[in-house]
């Protein structure tokens, strides 16, 4: 038995990008952690069995971590040292076996070995072989060593041995294993790359970013302009001649105390109406802001300017002036301090007089008279009700909320439309066919008036009622006692009978 011992170079020219660096002065079971062993492969106190003295047996071992063989950012490889001992015991045999090899495979890459013999493995591998050579009374083996520039795309290997018997048997002994590989990359390249990585990812990240704030700002600039070629086109109608004027947003929060919850007067279906203060006038005045949440709050918003601020009568809320800044769509109003008629007639604490009363359904009548019959064209106001009919100081009825009013010629008796109103104030026609006309709000005025005479909603919750169970209940039946209660002292029923004789 010889024992040879072999030193060799691989020089595979590139900086790496991790080292893999041990020493093994002497292989033994305490290294079964470190060196990983496959098929025929054993670790015992003589160092690393490849293979037994048996034929066609294979054995393989890696060490257990890869190797960064190539760093993929430089495109450069890994220069390396290793050196190792071993022994190839052939029992003084003059037949040989396969011979023993080192390897460099793909990191977990599992080796098929179906026949025990030949290491020409498709990996890079460093082998030995025997040879006779004459020798004072011994034979001796002669180790080639390898040195070779290798092209490879890996970026992570495994390191290890691997021998095979064959048609013969001998054993394969390593006993010692030694392990470097060197470091050399570029730390400014290395941090370059890193700089140049981070750079980019911000610069990503920023442009993502511009991008972003830029549609958002298109959008918003997009919904401005709308805003803006509203303004041209109405602007230029909304302030023909005399009358209502332009108000700026910030004049409008100011003078409501930004739209203070105790300045809030009431609120509806169209949105919130608050009390304001206008310096220019010294006078308080009625803010309407019309809800984002609208879906007609544009369309109504544009109907009731148009048309409120062309007409002019004692018995109509007189607009003072609107506003669309800011996504906002406000409509300044008049200030009525005694509210709307349905405040009176529902949660006030006094009674309203029957002169009072007559007073109001003679005001609303006369409004109606003029949209109807005295303006230049017929206004179908389509929501007459109590709750948009407000009261002055001295209890004059003034008509308000044109939202849903349109302009029909005189000569058409009604108008097609989409269904509009509040229902128990609605026409049944309008319920069933969608056509609103003048007659239509006379039957609304009717319903308004009943309710001003009865002091009771056109639907109430609990049993069904309507407004002619209640009037045909006057006088004939104990719903008389219950108009009683709600009558002032100064009430003359003779009067009363007369003019509300319907």
């Amino acid at each position: 038995m010889l024992l040879l011992y072999s030193l060799f170079h691989l020089c595979i020219i590139i900086p790496p990008a991790t080292p893999l660096n041990f020493r093994f002065p002497s292989i033994t079971t305490e290294l079964n952690a470190d060196i990983r062993t496959y098929r025929d492969a054993d670790i015992s106190d003589e160092g690393l069995q490849l293979t037994p003295e048996q034929i066609w047996r294979s054995g393989r071992a890696t060490y257990k971590e890869p190797l960064h063989l190539w760093d993929k950012a430089s495109g450069k490889l890994t220069d390396f040292d290793t050196s190792f001992s071993f022994i190839i015991n052939s029992e003084g045999r003059q037949s040989y076996a396969d011979g023993l090899a080192f390897f460099l495979v793909p990191n977990g890459f599992q080796i098929e070995v179906a026949s025990a013999y030949c290491l020409g493995f498709q990996l890079i591998k460093v082998s030995t072989s025997t040879l006779c050579v004459p020798m004072p009374q011994k034979i001796g083996r002669l180790i080639f060593l390898m040195a070779k520039k290798i092209e490879l795309g890996l970026e992570w290997v495994d390191v290890g041995f691997s021998a095979s018997t064959g048609l013969y048997f001998e054993r394969h002994t390593v006993t010692s294993w030694n392990f470097s590989s060197t470091l050399q990359i570029d730390q400014g390249t290395k941090k370059a790359l890193v700089v140049g990585l981070s750079v980019g990812l911000c610069v990503l990240v920023v442009g993502l970013a511009l991008v972003g704030i830029g549609l958002w700002k298109k959008r918003s600039r997009a919904k401005e302009e709308d805003g803006f070629i509203f303004d041209l086109s109405m602007d230029d109608e909304f302030e023909k001649g005399s009358g209502p004027k332009k108000f700026a947003y910030g004049e409008l929060a100011r003078a409501t105390n930004n739209f203070a919850e105790e300045e809030k007067l009431g609120e509806g279906g169209f949105g919130g109406v608050y009390r304001g203060f206008i310096r220019e006038f010294n006078s308080y005045v009625a803010v309407k802001r019309v809800s984002r949440g609208s879906k007609q709050g544009l369309k109504e918003y544009a109907s009731e300017v148009k048309i409120i601020s062309r007409l002019r009568h004692r018995n109509l809320v007189q607009l003072i002036g609107w506003c669309h800044e800011k996504g906002e769509l406000l409509l300044v109003y008049e200030f009525m301090p005694n509210g709307s008629l349905d405040f009176h007639l529902f949660n006030g604490k006094s009674l309203l007089t029957w002169a009072m009363r007559y007073k109001i359904v003679q005001g609303l009548a006369l409004s109606l008279l003029y949209l109807h019959k005295e303006w230049e064209q017929c206004v179908v106001h389509r929501d007459i009700k109590a709750s948009n009919i407000m009261l002055d100081s001295n209890f004059n009825a003034k008509l308000g909320d044109f939202g849903l009013a349109r302009l029909v010629d005189h000569e058409k008796g009604f108008q097609t439309t989409v269904l509009a109103g509040t229902m128990g104030y609605m026409a049944p026609e309008c319920v069933i066919t969608g056509k609103a006309s003048k007659e239509s709000d006379v039957y609304s005025f009717g319903i308004v008036a009943l309710e001003i005479a009865c002091g009771r909603k056109p639907l109430i919750s609990g049993p069904k009622k309507h407004k002619q169970e209640w009037w045909t209940g006057f006088g004939t039946s104990m719903e008389w006692e219950s108009f009683l209660k709600q009558l002032t002292k100064n009430y003359v029923g003779i009067l009363m009978s007369k003019r509300w004789n319907v």
